[in-house]
Order: C-alpha cells, then sequence, then structure tokens
C-alpha cells in the first residue's frame, strides 16, 4: 500500500494551538480514535485561532478537503496547529493540522489536515468585519 504522508522530515506548519490525551472514551468499535473527536479538536484550535485573530467571536462555516491520513490510538497525544491562510472582510480561512505523538515514544506523525473557514460575528450573531492585523 503507498504511503500517504509527506516525507518524515516534514514539519508541522503553523502554531501549536491545541494539545491533550486521546482517552479510550474517544474510540470507535475499533480501538481508533473517532475521527469526529479529531475534528472536534481541530475546530477548537481554529476556533481558538480566529478568536485571537479577529479579535473577538467567529463561528465555523465551512470544513474544505480535509484528509485524514493515519489512524489516532489511545494513549497518543494530538497536538494541533494552526495558520490563518486568508482573511477576507468578515470571513477566514485557516490551515489546521493535527499530529500525533505516538505513546510512550517520541515519533510524530501527521494524521489529519484541513482547511476551515470561520466568520467573525457580532454580539448578534451578525457578520462583522474583521480588524486590520494588529503587529506587536
Amino acid at each position: 500500500m503507498p504511503r500517504l504522508t509527506e516525507p518524515e522530515t516534514e514539519s508541522p506548519r503553523g502554531d501549536l494551538t491545541v494539545r491533550t490525551i486521546a482517552m479510550p472514551s474517544d474510540t470507535n468499535a475499533n480501538g481508533d480514535i473517532f475521527g469526529g473527536w479529531v475534528l472536534s479538536q481541530m475546530d477548537q484550535a481554529g476556533g481558538i485561532a480566529g478568536v485571537e485573530r479577529a479579535q473577538g467571536r467567529v463561528v465555523t462555516i465551512a470544513v474544505d478537503a480535509m484528509t485524514f491520513i493515519r489512524p489516532v490510538k489511545v494513549g497518543d497525544v494530538l497536538c494541533v496547529y494552526t495558520s490563518v491562510e486568508h482573511v477576507g472582510r468578515t470571513s477566514m480561512k485557516i490551515h489546521i493540522e493535527a499530529w500525533a505523538r505516538r505513546f510512550m515514544t517520541n515519533h510524530r506523525e501527521k494524521v489529519t489536515v484541513a482547511t476551515f473557514t470561520f466568520v467573525a460575528i457580532d454580539d448578534d450573531g451578525r457578520p462583522r468585519p474583521i480588524p486590520p492585523k494588529v503587529t506587536t
């Protein structure tokens, strides 16, 4: 079977935004972590990155091109990296990668990658402009 990942020398793209451990309660009948659990962790990480960039509330409106590359197992540490790829007037696209640090080893593998689209919203839930990026 051909390998679905890039070379092992690849590094995560973006900032480490969420880090959590995969637990037995997060598994399917095969003992692999549910893809929905991984998706949820990625959505949380994207939300954190989106709130920071938009300086306020954001909502997820789309998940594009989600690719599951390798399974996540119980005990793996899931590390989710985010990178804001594009900012429009009210929306932004965030590249999100999930990497697993395998249980009891330092071996790290990319397990999932996707692009999420978020919209900045006001207190009434209506789209609002994203302010210019603040540089420090």
